[in-house]
C-alpha cells in the first residue's frame, strides 16, 4: 500500500452553493488531516462543511461543521483526521463567494 501525501483539494465555491471539495478516487481510502477555511474580505462569513459517504444525497447527518464563522481577513483551520473510502465526497458551502477552502491529507492506495 502506498500512501501520498499532499494538497486533496482547494475550491472558492459560488456564494451559497454546496461545492465538491474533494471526492476520493477509486481503489483508494484516504485520510484529511486539515481543512483550511479563508475568509478574502473585510467583512465575517460562515461556511459549512459535509462528509457524504458514496457520494450520497446530502442530509443533515453529514455535517461536520455548520454555519461557523470565520471572522474578516482571518483564516479558521479544522484539524480532523477524517478517514474516507472510495468515492466519499466532501462537501464546502460559503455565504460569501469569498471564502476558499484547503483540504490536506494523504490518500493510500
Amino acid at each position: 500500500m502506498a500512501t501520498t501525501y499532499k494538497v486533496l483539494g482547494q475550491s472558492n465555491p459560488a456564494a451559497t452553493t454546496a461545492t465538491t471539495l474533494y471526492t476520493v478516487p477509486a481503489s483508494t481510502s484516504a485520510v484529511v488531516s486539515t481543512i483550511v477555511i479563508c475568509n478574502q474580505t473585510a467583512v465575517a462569513a460562515t461556511f459549512r462543511i459535509s462528509v457524504r459517504p458514496a457520494g450520497g444525497a446530502q442530509t443533515a447527518a453529514m455535517y461536520v461543521a455548520y454555519d461557523v464563522t470565520v471572522g474578516a481577513s482571518d483564516s479558521t483551520a479544522l484539524t480532523l483526521g477524517i478517514t474516507l473510502a472510495t468515492t466519499d465526497v466532501i462537501t464546502v458551502y460559503g455565504s460569501t463567494a469569498t471564502l476558499s477552502f484547503t483540504a490536506f491529507g494523504s490518500e493510500i492506495s
